[in-house]
């Protein structure tokens, strides 16, 4: 029973649009209301009714070690004893800065701001502001953030409520936005041709997270970095998700890449709202009080997020044998997921990289947005709705993806495939 949620969410709908304060959490993708959560503890969260579910969305990502982790609660709450934002220095900010330095080599300098969404977009600005030039590129289905720039062909809430644009949005400001296919270097390569020297950069997710998980072709990364380098634009390389979650490195570890400019966020912040941008010394020292690119935030590097994500990053350096075990709970989920779908009759398949995957309802392969909207969004709603019932908690869109956390046992994982096998069962009838 989800009474009290039922009643909370009425009592949000007549202040807060939508109910929400971010679209996908209004579950309209899964044909639900939102669920309100009361606390989360280990491996699940507990809503306001007193259901418990194994969480999968891990607040989308930051909590890669569950929730109410001991040392990020005591890093939190020793910060704000001694206050909670001061808008001046702190030492923890460079702490936190050398750390990240130390598994991110290519972001030679770097800053704290609040949000991913701040972060793509100051990236962008300065980009513009290093090279002079105006245009960039992004990927049909990738997700920055919601800045006017990046939000042309978006995924994550846009693609879930199936947005054709963005009203709001100068036109001329999108025209300054080319897009191309995921994993299309040839396509990429024909934009550089045409466009490369009034490119300023182009900006992808390394492993896209926000169409749904879908890993890089072979070719398509070297691609990025060489054109690139050919044509005197920026990569900047979208690490929000994969950062610190495929690895100590991310995924420009996992791949071998150098980009010109890294975006960090989630798990940086243990929770709390935190993200970074940096790379390239010359590029960053165009930032004031420096240079002439302006960016500024009164809350960047706030106390209590520097600490909660100092406590978490340094976790993760004593303990990265957890990185292995995120994989193999990961494959695990995926594999048995799609082996339940397909035993059941339902046309499906599975993307998974490290701790992050999606079961997308089409035959596949999903390799691109294009593919990936061939998916069955109102089957993946009744998925959903049935597995809630069973106590799992998954994205509220196909279009997202699944984390597992190192909360989580191989009991768990095991307990989610047999809700899925009772799932898929129901769903035949």
């Amino acid at each position: 029973m989800l009474d009290k949620s039922k009643k909370m969410f009425e009592e949000a709908a007549a202040l807060i649009p939508g109910g929400v304060n971010s679209p996908v959490r209004a579950c309209r993708a899964v044909g639900a209301d939102p669920v309100f959560v009361d606390h989360g503890r280990g491996a699940r969260i507990f809503d306001v009714d007193g259901n418990s579910y194994l969480d999968f969305v891990s607040s989308w990502g930051p909590l890669i070690c569950g929730h109410a982790t001991p040392w990020v609660l005591r890093a939190v709450e020793e910060a704000a004893r001694r206050g909670a934002s001061f808008g001046a220095p702190t030492e923890a900010e460079t702490r936190l800065a050398a750390l990240i330095r130390r598994f991110y080599p290519s972001m030679e300098r770097l800053r704290l701001v609040n949000s991913g969404t701040e972060a793509a977009m100051t990236a962008i600005r300065l980009a513009r502001g290093f090279t002079g030039r105006d245009r960039i590129v992004k990927f049909q289905g990738g997700y920055h953030g919601h800045a006017d720039s990046l939000l042309t062909a978006a995924g994550s809430g846009v693609a879930t409520l199936g947005l054709p644009g963005c009203p709001g949005v100068p036109a001329a400001l999108a025209e300054l936005t080319l897009t191309a296919p995921y994993n299309d270097a040839a396509a990429l390569t024909e934009i550089f041709v045409r466009h490369g020297e009034s490119l300023a950069a182009v900006i992808v997710e390394p492993v896209a997270g926000n169409m749904g998980v879908v890993p890089p072709a072979p070719d398509f990364l070297p691609a990025i970095e060489r054109l690139t380098r050919q044509y005197g634009a920026l990569f900047i390389c979208d690490e929000v998700i994969t950062g610190f979650r495929l690895g100590l490195g991310g995924a420009q570890e996992h791949f071998g890449l150098k980009p010109d400019l890294t975006l960090l966020g989630k798990i940086i912040g243990g929770g709390l709202p935190l993200a970074a941008f940096g790379g390239r010394r010359e590029v960053m020292e165009r930032l004031a009080p420096l240079g002439d690119v302006y960016q500024a935030g009164t809350l960047s590097g706030n106390p209590l997020a520097v600490a909660a994500g100092l406590a978490q990053v340094e976790y993760l350096a004593a303990q990265s044998s957890i990185y292995k075990r995120l994989a193999q709970s990961g494959r695990r989920l995926a594999d048995g997921l799609l082996n339940l779908a397909r035993e059941n009759g339902f046309e499906a398949c599975a993307n998974q990289v490290g701790s992050m995957s999606t079961l997308f309802f089409t035959a596949g392969p999903v390799s691109d947005y294009a593919s990936a909207l061939k998916s069955d969004p109102g089957l993946y709603g009744a998925f959903w709705r049935e597995m809630l019932a069973r106590g799992m908690w998954l994205a509220p869109s196909q279009f997202e993806a699944c984390f597992t956390s190192a909360a989580m046992i191989p009991d768990d994982i095991e307990e989610a495939l047999d809700a899925a096998a009772r799932a898929f069962k129901a769903l035949r009838k």
